[in-house]
C-alpha cells in the first residue's frame, strides 16, 4: 500500500503590521493664547523702546504709543558717532571678559577637585558653595562696599570684576560638578597608566570633556556682567569708567529733555545682550540639562 501524502499548500505572505496611529497633541488653546499675551507683555516694552528712537520728541509729546510718521534713523546715528556710547561698550567687554576668564578657571578647578578627589570635609565645602545661592549682590552690597574700598579698588574695573566672580562661583560650580562627576574613572585610569600627570590630564582630558558644562558657565558669567547695575553703582563714580547699564542711567539723566536719543541709545545697549543670548541659548540649555542628568 503506498500513503496517500498531501500536497503542500503556499501560504499568502504575512502581512506587515499595520502602523500605529499616533495623535498629535497641539494643546489646548487656552495655553496658545496665554503665551501669546505672555510673549506679548514681555516685548511690548522692548519694541516700544527701540521704535521710540526712530521718533521725533515733538511726535512723541503727541501721541507717546503711536508709531513714526516719518523713521528718523538720527537718533541712532547720533548715538553711534558719539564717543560715550563706544566708551561704555569697551568697559563693560573688559569687565564682562575678565569676570567670564576668572569664573570659568577658578570654577573649573573648583569643581574639579570636589568631583574627582575623596577628602574629608568635602561634602561640607560642597554645601558651603551651595549655600552661596541663598546670598544674592542686593544683601551683601554694603559689607562688599566697604571690602572694595579697603582694598582700594574703588572707581576702577576691578572692583566690580572681583566681586562678580566671587559671586558667581557657587553657580558655576553646582553646574561643572555633575559634568566632571560624569567623567569615568577608566579613562583617568588609562591616562595615568600612559604617563599623564595629574594637570595634564586635567588640561587634556577633563577640559575637552566638561566644554558643554564650561561654554554654559561663561556665556551666564558673561550675561550677568554685562547686565550688572547695582554693584558698579555702588563701586563706580567716574564716568570714564561706567560700563553699559550704568552709561545708560547716566545718559538718561544728562539727556533728559531728548527723550528720543535716551530711548535710541537704550535701545543700543540692549542690542548686544539680546543678541549674544540668541546665539547661545542652545548652549545654555544643553548644558544646564547636561548638568541636570549628571
Amino acid at each position: 500500500m503506498t500513503a496517500l501524502t498531501t500536497p503542500a499548500v503556499a501560504l499568502p505572505p504575512a502581512k506587515p503590521p499595520a502602523p500605529i496611529k499616533t495623535s498629535r497633541r497641539w494643546g489646548t488653546p487656552v495655553a496658545y493664547v496665554v503665551a501669546v499675551l505672555v510673549i506679548g507683555l514681555m516685548l511690548a516694552p522692548v519694541l516700544f523702546i527701540i521704535i521710540g528712537g526712530f521718533r521725533t520728541n515733538a511726535q512723541i509729546t503727541t501721541d507717546p504709543s503711536g508709531l513714526p510718521s516719518v523713521w528718523n534713523i538720527g537718533n541712532y546715528l547720533d548715538v553711534l558717532t558719539g564717543g560715550t556710547f563706544w566708551r561704555l561698550v569697551g568697559n563693560s567687554l573688559i569687565a564682562g571678559l575678565a569676570t567670564t576668564l576668572g569664573v570659568v578657571l577658578l570654577g573649573l578647578m573648583a569643581s574639579y577637585v570636589l568631583a574627582r578627589y575623596t577628602f574629608r570635609g568635602r561634602g561640607i565645602l560642597y554645601a558651603m558653595f551651595a549655600a552661596g545661592l541663598m546670598f544674592p549682590m542686593t544683601v551683601a552690597i554694603t559689607p562688599l562696599y566697604l571690602v572694595v574700598k579697603n582694598l582700594g579698588l574703588m572707581n576702577s574695573l576691578g572692583g566690580v570684576i572681583l566681586p562678580q566672580i566671587a559671586f558667581a562661583l557657587p553657580t558655576t560650580i553646582i553646574i561643572l560638578v555633575p559634568f566632571l562627576k560624569a567623567i569615568p574613572d577608566e579613562i583617568q585610569e588609562a591616562a595615568f597608566i600612559d604617563g599623564c600627570s595629574r594637570l595634564g590630564f586635567f588640561w587634556r582630558m577633563i577640559v575637552p570633556l566638561a566644554m558643554p558644562g564650561v561654554i554654559t558657565v561663561g556665556i551666564l558669567a558673561f550675561i550677568a556682567s554685562w547686565n550688572s547695575y547695582l554693584l558698579p553703582l555702588f563701586i563706580l563714580n567716574n564716568d570714564a569708567v561706567f560700563t553699559l547699564p550704568l552709561g545708560v542711567q547716566s545718559f538718561a539723566s544728562q539727556y533728559s529733555v531728548d527723550t528720543a536719543k535716551v530711548l535710541a541709545f537704550t535701545s543700543l545697549s540692549m542690542i548686544p545682550a539680546l543678541v549674544f543670548f540668541a546665539l547661545f541659548e542652545r548652549r545654555i540649555v544643553g548644558g544646564l540639562t547636561g548638568a541636570v542628568k549628571g
